[in-house]
C-alpha cells in the first residue's frame, strides 16, 4: 500500500454554545475518610477510595501536590486514580478535580456502559503548555464538573505510550492539519477519534475556542447527532490506518545512489543560509540531516554539504538553544536565529547533538565542536544521571519564581543586576558583553545568554586581549553555574526510558573513545549494565523503569536504540556481554516486531494490546524512527558476524520505505545514514594490541580522530580472550599483534589490506573512500 501525506477530514461538529454545563462542584474536603468527592463524578468505590487514601498518605512527605485546591492543613483537596501511577506526568494530574483514568480497557468499558465519549489527553511531564492547560482548565472545579458529568477522561504519558500518541497525533493531523502537545482528542468507546485539538484556553479567545464551550458542543453533538459523530470517527480512523499502515516493496524498489543526491538537494533547498538549520520557525535541530550531510561530503567532496553542517552547528552553539552556562541543549528555538529557546531539556536531544558535534569535530578538526561535546556530556553526567548509573528523561522549561508560581526560562535567564551581583567588575563587564545581557532582555527584562559577536570584536570593545576575554568568560561561567545551582531548579522527570538510555549509551561510548575520555566509556558501560539487568527482569525488554521496577511493553525504538548503544560500546570496550546483549535484543526484535511480508518492523510486538492500527514507523522527528536506526544496526551486525541475513533485513527496510526516500527523503534523515552505508563498501577495522600495549596509543590516536562512518571497529588485546571473542565475532579470527606490536587490520568484504603497525599507513587505509556515483 502506498503512503500519502496526511489529508484533512472536514470537522462536522459545530461549536454549539448552548447546552448543559453539568453539575456544579460538590463541597467537601479530605479528612480521616479520605479525599474529597470529585465534582460531577460518582463517588469512588470503597476499595479504590482506600487505595487512594493510602497512596496519598505515603507520598505526602515526598512530593508537593500540583493544585491550588487545598484543605486548611495544606493537604490537597482532591485526589484521583493517577496517584496510583508511576509516570511523573500522570502524577502531576493526580490532584486535579477531574476523574482521570490511566489508559486501559476499564475507562472505555465504562464509556460504553454510560454511553459517553472519551477525552484522551496526552502530554509529558516537561511540557510547558500541558502545565498551562492543567492549571487553567483541569484544575478548575467547574470545568472538571462539566467533564466528569459528560465524559470519561483518560490521561496518557506520550513518553511511556508513544504508540497511543502516534495514533491520535495522526488523527489530529487528519482532523485539523496540525498537531502538538498537549494533545486532546475525543474518541468513541471503540477508541475511534472524531474531534481534537492541542491547547484550549478555558474560555473563548480570538481565533481559539474555549475548553468549556468545546466540551459543551461535543456533549451536545454526541447526544443529538450520534450517527454523524460515528461516521466522522470511522472516516478519521480509516485515515489513521492508511497513514500508519505498512508498505509492501516490489522488486523494482531497490534504493540507489540517486536517492542520496536527491536528499542532499532537498536539504539544500530548505536550508537557512544565514542562520543554519531549516528555514522555518520554530527551529528544531533534528530537521537538518546533519549526519547524512557529513557522509555525503565524505563521498562526494561537496563543500556545500559540509558548510550546511558547520554553519548550523556554529549558530546553534552560539545561540540561546545551547545552555551557555551549564552545557546541553534545549528542545527547540522559537525564532530563526536559535536565540530564544523552549527551555525544556530532553535526554535524547542531548545524545543526538553530542554525536553530531563529535562527527563534525572528526571531519573538521575544529576544537570548538569537541568543546560542545564535552560540555553537553558534562551536563548529562552532572544533572541527568541516576544513582544507579542510568539516565533520567528530561528537565522542565518552567521553574518556581519568587512568588512560587512557575515561570518559563527563569532558571536559565539573567538580568544585568544578577550578573553584577555574582561577579567582580571586570568579569561582569566581559560576561554582559559576551552573552549580550541587556536591561530589556528577551523575556520580560531577563536575557537569554547567547553569543552574537566574535571574540575579537568583543575584546576590542572591552580594550583587552582575546585571550584575556576567554579567561574572564571561563571564570564567569564557573561562577554563574555555582550561583544558578542555588536557584529553584526546574522539575526533573526521573523515569528511565530504555530507548533514550540507548541513545545516551551510544553517545557516551562514541565520544569516550574519540575524545579519549575513559570516564564517559565507563558511564556508558554502567548504564548498559543497568539496561540489560533492570530493564529485562523476566528476559524481555521493558520500556520504563520507575518506582524501583521495570514496567511497560518495550517498543521498536527501545530495542533499536539500545542495540545501537551496545554495538558502539562493544567496539570500544569489547566485553562479550555487550555483543551478546545486542544479539539477544535483535533476536527479540525479529521474533516479535518484524514485518515478514513488507520488510522493517512494527512499533509494537505481536502480543501487544490491539489499537486502531499497528504502526510501522516511517518518519524521523525529534527522535529517529526505530526502523531508521534498526537498518544501520543490521548492517553493522552483518559486518561483525558475517551473517548475510542481517544485511538482507537491512535491505528490506530501505526497500520498504523506497517511496518515502524518493519523494521526501529528509523525513527519514537517519535512514539516509543507513542507506549511505548500504550503498558503500563498509570497512571492518580490527586493532590487536600486544600484552604490553606497544604502539597502541599512536594507532588509537588515528582511529579516534578519523571520520570512518561506514564500518565497524573492534579493539582487543592478544591472548585467550581474543579467541573467545572470535567465537562470537568471526571478524576477529586469525588476527594477532605481530611481533608483539599493536597491529591494525583494515578489511572490506572480508578481504584485508596488509596488516600494519604504522599509524601513517593506518590513516591512509581507513581514509580510502568509495565515491558516491549515480543511479544504481
Amino acid at each position: 500500500m502506498s503512503r500519502r501525506p496526511h489529508y484533512r477530514v472536514a470537522l462536522l461538529l459545530g461549536f454549539v454554545l448552548a447546552g448543559t454545563t453539568g453539575p456544579q462542584a460538590a463541597p467537601g474536603g479530605a479528612g480521616a475518610s479520605g479525599p474529597a468527592a470529585l465534582p460531577g463524578a460518582e463517588p469512588f468505590p470503597p476499595a479504590l477510595r482506600a487505595r487512594l487514601t493510602r497512596a496519598l498518605a505515603s507520598r505526602s512527605a515526598e512530593s508537593v501536590a500540583r493544585t491550588r485546591h487545598r484543605n486548611p492543613d495544606g493537604s490537597p483537596r482532591f485526589t484521583n486514580r493517577l496517584i496510583l501511577e508511576s509516570s511523573p506526568y500522570l502524577r502531576q494530574h493526580a490532584h486535579n478535580p477531574v476523574d482521570w483514568h490511566p489508559w486501559g480497557d476499564e475507562p472505555f468499558e465504562l464509556a460504553r456502559r454510560l454511553n459517553r465519549p472519551v477525552l484522551v489527553s496526552i502530554g509529558y511531564s516537561t511540557c510547558h503548555w500541558c502545565h498551562v492547560m492543567e492549571e487553567e482548565s483541569y484544575d478548575d472545579p467547574k470545568i472538571a464538573a462539566l467533564l466528569n458529568a459528560n465524559f470519561v477522561a483518560v490521561k496518557v504519558d506520550r513518553e511511556v505510550r508513544p504508540d497511543v500518541d502516534a495514533i491520535y497525533m495522526t488523527a489530529l493531523h487528519a482532523l485539523t492539519g496540525g498537531g502538538g502537545w498537549p494533545l486532546n482528542v475525543w474518541v468513541t468507546p471503540d477508541r475511534e477519534p472524531f474531534h481534537g485539538g492541542t491547547y484550549f484556553p478555558p474560555e473563548d479567545q480570538p481565533g481559539r475556542p474555549g475548553f468549556t464551550n468545546v466540551l459543551r458542543a461535543i456533549h451536545e453533538a454526541w447526544r443529538e447527532e450520534p450517527e454523524q459523530v460515528t461516521r466522522l470517527a470511522a472516516r478519521v480512523s480509516a485515515a489513521v490506518r492508511e497513514h500508519l499502515g505498512g508498505t509492501t516493496p516490489t522488486a523494482s524498489q531497490l534504493p540507489h545512489a540517486d536517492l542520496l543526491h536527491h536528499a542532499k538537494a532537498q536539504a539544500a533547498r530548505r536550508f537557512d543560509a544565514a542562520w543554519g538549520g531549516e528555514g522555518q520557525r520554530p527551529k528544531f535541530p533534528a530537521r537538518l540531516p546533519t549526519r547524512f550531510l557529513l557522509r555525503y561530503h565524505r563521498r562526494t567532496g561537496d563543500a556545500e554539504a559540509l558548510r550546511m553542517v558547520t554553519l548550523t552547528l556554529e549558530k546553534m552553539a552560539a545561540g540561546g538553544i545551547h545552555d551557555q552556562i551549564g552545557g546541553g541543549f534545549h528542545r527547540y528555538s522559537i525564532d530563526r536565529r536559535w536565540h530564544v529557546p523552549h527551555f525544556e531539556k530532553m535526554l535524547y536531544d542531548n545524545a543526538l547533538r553530542a554525536v553530531e558535534y563529535l562527527e563534525a569535530w572528526q571531519v573538521t578538526g575544529r576544537e570548538e565542536f569537541a568543546a560542545v561535546v564535552r560540555s553537553t556530556l558534562a551536563f548529562v553526567l552532572r544533572d541527568m544521571t541516576s544513582p544507579e548509573g542510568a539516565f533520567y528523561s528530561a528537565t522542565d522549561a518552567d521553574s518556581p519564581g519568587p512568588d512560587g508560581r512557575a515561570e518559563e526560562g527563569l532558571f536559565f535567564t539573567w538580568t544585568p543586576e544578577e550578573i553584577h551581583a555574582a561577579l567582580d567588575v571586570d568579569t561582569a563587564r566581559a560576561a554582559l558583553a559576551w552573552w549580550s545581557v541587556t536591561e530589556p532582555g528577551e523575556l520580560e527584562g531577563r536575557s537569554v545568554l547567547r553569543v552574537t559577536r566574535s571574540r575579537e570584536r568583543v575584546a576590542r570593545e572591552l580594550e583587552i586581549e582575546p585571550d584575556e576575554l576567554g579567561a574572564r568568560i571561563r571564570r564567569a561561567r564557573e561562577r554563574l553555574l555555582d550561583v544558578r545551582s542555588q536557584r529553584p531548579a526546574p522539575h526533573r522527570d526521573e523515569k528511565i526510558l530504555a530507548a533514550w538510555n540507548g541513545l545516551m549509551i551510544w553517545a557516551l561510548a562514541r565520544a569516550g573513545f574519540a575524545l579519549d575520555e575513559p570516564r564517559w566509556t565507563r558511564a556508558a558501560a554502567r548504564a548498559a549494565d543497568f539496561a540489560l539487568t533492570e530493564l529485562r527482569p523476566e528476559g524481555r525488554l521493558h520500556r520504563v523503569f520507575a518506582d524501583g521496577r521495570a514496567e511497560g511493553t518495550a517498543f521498536l525504538e527501545d530495542h533499536a536504540f539500545l542495540i545501537a548503544g551496545l554495538l558502539d560500546l562493544y567496539q570500544v570496550l569489547p566485553e562479550p556481554r555487550w555483543i551478546e546483549g545486542a544479539l539477544a535484543l535483535q533476536r527479540e526484535l525479529d521474533a516479535h516486531y518484524a514485518d515478514t511480508e513488507g520488510g522493517g518492523y512494527f512499533r509494537t510486538p505481536t502480543d501487544h494490546e490491539r489499537l486502531l492500527t499497528r504502526e510501522k514507523p516511517a518518519s524521523d522527528g525529534a527522535l529517529p524512527s526505530g526502523n531508521s536506526v534498526a537498518a544501520l544496526n543490521l548492517l553493522r551486525l552483518h559486518e561483525l558476524t558475517g551473517q548475510g541475513r542481517y544485511r538482507a533485513a537491512a535491505g528490506a527496510i530501505t526497500s520498504a520505505f523506497y517511496e518515502i526516500l524518493t519523494e521526501t527523503p529528509t523525513t527519514l534523515n537517519e535512514m539516509l545514514v543507513a542507506l549511505d552505508a548500504q550503498l558503500d563498501t563498509m570497512k571492518q577495522i580490527v586493532l590487536v594490541s600486544g600484552p604490553g600495549g606497544d604502539g597502541s596509543a599512536a594507532m588509537l590516536g588515528v582511529l579516534r580522530s578519523t571520520f570512518v562512518p561506514n564500518g565497524v571497529f573492534v579493539h582487543v588485546t592478544q591472548g585467550a580472550n581474543l579467541r573467545a571473542h572470535a567465537r562470537r565475532v568471526p571478524l576477529l579470527a586469525g588476527k594477532t599483534a605481530r611481533d608483539g606490536r599493536a597491529t591494525a587490520y583494515v578489511c572490506e568484504n572480508r578481504v584485508c589490506q596488509r596488516p600494519t603497525s604504522d599509524p601513517t599507513d593506518l590513516a591512509r587505509q581507513i581514509r580510502e573512500t568509495r565515491p558516491l556515483g549515480r543511479g544504481s
